[in-house]
């Protein structure tokens, strides 16, 4: 039971230094094995991919994610191939995430203008990204704003409740509830756990079935720009069977799940990091000086062009990956790794966190420095890197995230100077939770630059 209290990934990482890089436990009845290292993750996910290509079966999984039919807890085959076709051509393909372009423009100035008001001021970024990426996903996804102007004050309520409901599962979810092992804990809950997740899985059905109403009842249909939502109902027309309410319901909820807290987190982050190593910040600012200038605000098109950028997003995510634990799979036969026999039904936890932090991968791994990136060759091969996971099952959505988050932190370094709000180094303690969030809200303290002002009259 001492395993089961968080933080986990350190808890792990804690028993690899002591046992190796993999190691086996007990869950409660149920057989797990713990892989902290880039060949054994690789091993995984390459030689044994389709042998860990199901997830184990949770309670939230059951409830919240329809009887673990979406595409994250699906079991690999069909259904889960049709999903990740879906996904592929009507989600997350080039011309569809261009489409999606103005949206992700407007939202990031949004919150940039919101600055802008006054001068150097305190202000506190947490809520900022959360907000900024709520809009982002849901706007995507149905064409709703729930945050900030042209949002009514019952869509911000609906907003407020639904993001609380994802906090909630942010807390609950991953390997280690015990109710999910151990048949005693579950008889000592007497049901409140399950209970309680039946409960978030019926206010979040409720709240994407309302957006599909919602959309089924529009009188146009705008096929230039229409929504996820709109796309996925338009081919439900004419085949009813493969496109089901609860397959658009199940996409959707993984498009807010997985895109909205990884994101809000990944940026709070970095602006954590950056804020501690001032001389980053400044080469940064530079890189987006020489590259863009400033007569005109940072775009998409801008990414490719700022590979330091890129670093400090990478070894933010190296340091702090977005799941410090990948989503955890289970065999579907025997198996070896690393030259151990693996059972059929043992479930495998990949510590990216550990990974991410072996002295043996990483020189000075503690230390927040970008430049790495530019010095090793091939440092996100070999499962060395898995912020977005490795194999079949890693995230469709890498390419969108990482345009909401390189244009989020370009913006913000163009526009603003950033300073912490006292004299000592920001906190970079992290909470519990799937996407491990930081411990306090970030604060920092801004100014806007004088000759970008004129952007955001």
């Amino acid at each position: 039971m001492r395993l089961l209290k968080h933080p986990v990934h350190r808890a792990f990482q804690a028993l690899a230094r002591d046992h190796g890089p993999i190691f086996s436990l007990r869950l409660g009845s149920q057989r797990a094995v713990v892989v902290s290292s880039a060949a054994l993750a690789e091993e995984c996910f390459t030689k044994n991919d389709i042998v860990f290509g199901n997830r184990p079966h949770f309670i939230l999984g059951k409830h919240l994610e329809y009887d673990n039919t979406t595409v994250t807890m699906s079991p690999y085959g069909e259904h889960w191939r049709n999903l990740r076709r879906i996904g592929a051509v009507e989600i997350f393909s080039t011309a569809r995430v261009n489409s999606f372009t103005s949206i992700r423009r407007e939202e990031v100035h949004r919150i940039v203008a919101r600055l802008m008001t006054g001068g150097r001021q305190r202000v506190e970024l947490t809520s900022a990204f959360n907000d900024l990426a709520f809009n982002n996903m849901t706007r995507m996804v149905a064409g709703k704003r729930y945050y900030g102007g042209g949002a009514s004050e019952s869509d911000a309520e609906v907003a407020k409740e639904f993001t609380k409901i994802m906090k909630e599962v942010a807390e609950l979810g991953g390997a280690t509830n015990a109710v999910d092992f151990v048949p005693l804990m579950r008889w000592l809950d007497r049901g409140r756990f399950e209970k309680t997740v039946k409960e978030l899985a019926g206010n979040m059905d409720r709240f994407f079935q309302g957006l599909i109403e919602e959309h089924k009842s529009k009188e146009e249909k705008l096929e230039s720009t229409s929504t996820m939502i709109d796309r996925l109902i338009a081919l439900q027309e004419n085949d009813p069977e493969s496109y089901d309410d609860q397959l658009i319901k199940g996409l959707a909820l993984v498009m807010l799940l997985a895109g909205t807290d990884t994101n809000a987190v990944t940026l709070e982050w970095i602006m954590s990091n950056l804020l501690n190593h001032p001389d980053v910040l400044a080469k940064a600012r530079d890189e987006i000086e020489n590259q863009i200038g400033s007569d005109r605000l940072i775009e998409e098109t801008d990414l490719p062009n700022l590979p330091y950028l890129h670093n400090i997003i990478s070894e933010t995510q190296r340091l702090y990956p977005p799941t410090p634990m990948l989503v955890p799979r289970i065999s579907t036969d025997d198996c070896v790794v690393g030259g151990y026999h693996v059972p059929r039904d043992t479930i495998l936890i990949v510590n990216a966190f550990a990974i991410h932090r072996d002295p043996s991968l990483w020189d000075d791994p503690t230390t927040f420095r970008p430049e790495r990136f530019d010095e090793i060759s091939g440092a996100k091969e070999g499962g060395r890197f898995l912020a977005f996971g490795m194999g079949r099952r890693s995230c469709a959505g890498q390419g969108v995230a990482l345009r909401v988050v390189g244009l989020t932190l370009g913006t913000l370094i163009q526009c603003f100077d950033w300073e912490r709000v006292g004299e000592g180094e920001v906190d970079m303690a992290e909470a519990k939770g799937i996407t491990m969030p930081r411990e306090t809200p970030l604060e920092a303290v801004c100014v806007p630059r004088p000759n970008m002002k004129r952007f955001f009259p």
